[in-house]
């Protein structure tokens, strides 16, 4: 079975080398709303709090803008049918969620340095904190991304219907990262956030648990 996921794995990152859709709407997306932020701010002075909110509003946005391709790209290309006969559902699924793991980790890292050389007040006082939230909250978040570009991989109208599916079940997710990353920039120990860490290691465990019961019935639809 790893053998099997590994190859689904593999076979969407040399898709994406080659065609790099989502890697280069990540990348472009983060550029032009950290840039954007820059030119609403200029001159003003952002709290660390209110720009560790936006830093996950960055993220959210920017995940949103690429991994809905998870999925949508094999309807595009016709070859759901074969992957249904090739392998399991259950493999298919943690295929691509190990695959949106490594893309969400690497626009994460970009979108952090970016966010470090441009936001002047932006200050983490507690790294061990902001590293363990930043994770955590990867994690959930490409779970979550994962089993919803699978569910609306099928609709006419998988654009505007991938975010606004995401929302709400990513609330209870970025309310906590971000609360996490507040903490952070205010010194607060690694044990003074564990609730807030258990919160998020809690929901992405539901949520894959609950992904890999129900992807058998969504796969096949």
């Amino acid at each position: 079975m790893l053998s099997s996921i590994w190859a689904i794995f593999l076979k969407d990152l040399k898709s994406e080398l080659r065609t790099r859709y989502a890697l280069n709407a990540l990348i472009m997306f983060v550029i032009v709303t950290i840039s954007m932020i820059l030119f609403a701010t200029a001159g003003e002075i952002i709290s660390a709090e209110l720009l560790s909110g936006l830093l996950w509003v960055v993220i959210f946005f920017s995940a949103m803008s690429g991994l809905s391709r998870t999925f949508v790209s094999e309807e595009d290309r016709g070859t759901v049918i074969f992957l249904q006969l090739a392998t399991r559902p259950s493999v298919v699924y943690f295929g691509k969620l190990l695959f949106n793991l490594v893309l969400i980790f690497g626009i994460n890292f970009f979108v952090v340095i970016a966010y470090l050389l441009t936001m002047e007040n932006f200050k983490i006082k507690s790294f061990d904190v902001f590293l363990a939230g930043l994770i955590l909250g990867g994690v959930g978040l490409a779970s979550a991304s994962t089993i919803i570009a699978a569910i609306i991989a099928k609709a006419n109208t998988k654009g505007t219907l991938y975010p606004v599916l995401s929302f709400p079940v990513l609330l209870p997710l970025l309310i906590t990262a971000i609360n996490i990353t507040q903490l952070s920039t205010q010194g607060t120990t690694l044990t003074e956030t564990a609730g807030h860490l258990r919160i998020l290691i809690s929901y992405f465990f539901v949520v894959i648990i609950a992904s890999y019961l129900l992807f058998d019935y969504i796969w096949k639809e």
